[in-house]
């Protein structure tokens, strides 16, 4: 089933693989090692603490009181004769624990607030922030003295009022970047795959803005600690007997000029543990694509709940009629708002069908709506989005209607889409495997080894060298080149009974793209599958296709068969395409002529006439306009 979904093919010619250089990690570098060492330091201190210097900082000496900083006492003693060292120390584990509750209050409630905001209706959505926005227009300060008045002056309500205000800070953050990422190609073919909101969040959204969130959690846990530091100096935060740095400060401060040591050395403590925050938070904002592979791999348990609601691959699907086509669209219509009130349409009224086994080639420039309309046909258009068609349909799926979990795992398998931009279409939080993998094991069933053995495959058939080793690499860490193959393997590791290829070729130099265009034939000779192939070429689509759509303007404009398209084509938008294309015949003392909107048509056949003829251009270079 593999070999004849996936043909093989010889990759590129290489005289050696060179070894993959690992990027070395951060950690292991001088803020890195300064990080994981002050912070182990302060775990120690917090765990051993009360055990090493519990004595000594309950321990009463009137004699000694306010006795200054010397070997015994190394930041002297209070008024009563305690350990001010000693104090120090055991309230290290009282400041970090509830500057650690505090920190996970704000961060946990910005996480949920802020990915719920992105999967609410767009009025409630709307709202959310509103209220957001406006606590953020409040002083951060301000807002936890009056949640620290609300609780009063206890430490459990110091931690309660720094964790609250902190929420709207973290949950605008969350938001902002959960929003920009759901706008992703890869978020969108989740979502037509069958993959549920949940999953998405967890699987494809949350990894993606984990690192910029760690890096908050880190800035957070040092902001938090000097927050709960100023409200204990105040006398609004830890209340005696209990005690923490900040208390420690305030008793100390009034000593200043006999004992500097009595309200330096609580403040060093601050000072040390928010700077190795610091160093962690710097180290952590060095890590792209590192995420959270915890949150990632912890979605694995909402991902066995799906299976088993999964429709078996092999399910029996009703006969479609004799030549009925694979997919079809009537009428379609795309539009956007205008940000007035109003819409703009981009795609007006445009026909396509695509016949099992068929190869069709939709040619014409950027903004003629090539893409907008292949996206339609695949279902990836969301708002603002508004799509309009009198048949919309794979196979017997009306794509027009609400969708069914069984129709929706069916598109997942046999509608493969190779996205235009691989860098945009890939997730880069997850490794080529994971990504490859998806469709494997979420719809056809497969174990983790069939799976991977499939995506192995895929990458081998599409040229990657040592597919093995680079399923564990990130996209970053493939070139343009690699990540478009690994596109185009993804689209094939599924059962694809059509292909959507969206400028599968841009980023490939020629042999590669001989290389892949090759691919794609045997998957659909071996599949009997349809390819949708879009492309700029007019000379590549008119060779790999069946049949050549061309488009201007949102619209088609004229349908030829690929063999004859020089013969066949009478618009004078396809023929000043054609005419743009140089051969072997054509005359290098002349300019090549280009597409220009400055001339009528009647205009653009003059000119096409006049070149084909063998006359003087008028100007420096011809111009073929519409």
């Amino acid at each position: 089933m593999t070999s004849s979904v996936l043909p093989k093919l010889s990759p590129p010619r290489t005289a050696t693989v060179p070894t993959r250089r690992r990027r070395r990690s951060r950690w292991i570098s001088v803020p890195g090692i300064a990080a994981q060492v002050g912070i182990a330091v302060l775990v120690l201190i917090a765990v051993m603490g009360p055990t090493l210097w519990m004595e000594a900082a309950t321990a009463r000496d009137i004699a000694s009181r306010w006795a200054p900083a010397s070997a015994a006492h190394l930041f002297g003693t209070d008024d009563i004769g305690r350990d001010i060292f000693a104090r120090v120390m055991v309230a290290t584990r009282t400041s970090l624990l509830l500057a650690a509750g505090a920190t996970a209050m704000l961060m946990v409630g910005g996480l949920v607030i802020g990915l719920s905001a992105v999967m609410l209706p767009r009025r409630a959505r709307r709202a959310v922030i509103w209220v957001m926005d406006i606590l953020l227009a409040f002083p951060w300060l301000l807002l936890v003295l009056f949640f620290t008045v609300i609780w009063n002056a206890s430490a459990i309500g110091a931690m309660l009022a720094i964790g609250l205000a902190g929420i709207p800070s973290v949950t605008r953050l969350v938001y902002n970047m959960a929003s920009s990422v759901s706008d992703q190609d890869y978020v969108r073919a989740a979502r037509v795959v069958g993959v549920g909101r949940l999953v998405i969040m967890f699987r494809h959204i949350l990894p993606n803005i984990a690192n910029p969130l760690l890096v908050q959690s880190a800035a957070a846990a040092s902001t938090t600690l000097l927050s709960f530091a100023g409200l204990s100096f105040l006398g609004l935060g830890v209340q005696a007997p209990d005690y923490d740095w900040g208390r420690l400060l305030n008793e100390g401060l009034g000593h200043l000029y006999t004992n500097p040591m009595a309200a330096v050395g609580p403040g060093v403590a601050v000072v040390f543990a928010g700077v190795v925050f610091t160093m962690i938070a710097e180290t952590l904002g060095e890590q792209p694509g590192q995420g959270l592979r915890a949150t990632a791999d912890a979605s694995r348990a909402a991902v066995a709940v799906r299976r088993r609601a999964r429709v078996p691959a092999a399910a029996a699907r009703p006969e479609r009629p004799r030549g009925t086509a694979l997919a079809e669209v009537r009428g379609l219509r795309v539009a956007f708002p205008d940000g007035e009130g109003g819409v703009v349409e981009r795609v007006h009224g445009v026909d396509l069908r695509v016949e099992p086994g068929e190869v069709v080639g939709i040619v014409g420039e950027s903004g003629s709506g090539k893409s907008l309309t292949a996206m339609a046909l695949a279902g990836l258009l969301d708002a603002p989005a508004i799509v309009a068609a009198e048949v919309r349909r794979f196979d017997d799926i009306d794509l027009g209607g609400a969708l069914s979990l069984a129709a929706r795992k069916r598109l997942g398998v046999e509608l493969g889409v190779i996205f235009q931009d691989p860098l945009t279409s890939l997730n880069p939080a997850l490794t080529i495997g994971r990504q490859l993998t998806e469709v494997s094991r979420e719809h056809l069933g497969m174990r983790r080894a069939e799976a991977r053995a499939r995506a192995v495959e895929g990458l081998r058939a599409v040229g990657i060298a040592e597919p093995d080793s680079r399923l564990g690499d990130y996209p970053h860490q493939f070139s343009g080149g690699m990540r478009q193959r690994a596109m185009i393997g993804m689209a094939l590791t599924g059962r694809p009974r059509l292909i959507i290829a969206d400028e599968p070729t841009t980023a490939l130099d020629v042999t590669v793209q001989r290389q892949v265009l090759s691919v794609l034939r045997h998957a659909q000779e071996a599949t009997s599958a349809g390819i949708v192939f879009i492309s700029h070429d007019i000379a590549l689509v008119s060779g790999f296709c069946d049949r050549v759509v061309v488009m201007k303007d949102g619209a088609i404009v004229e349908e030829l068969d690929a063999r004859r398209i020089k013969q066949d084509a009478s618009h004078p938008y396809t023929r000043g395409l054609i005419a743009c294309l140089p051969d072997m015949n054509s005359d290098r003392t002349r300019p090549l002529p280009v597409i220009s909107d400055s001339l009528r048509p009647r205009d653009l056949a003059e000119r096409i006439d006049t070149a084909g003829a063998g006359a003087t251009p008028p100007a420096d270079r011809e111009e073929v306009a519409l």
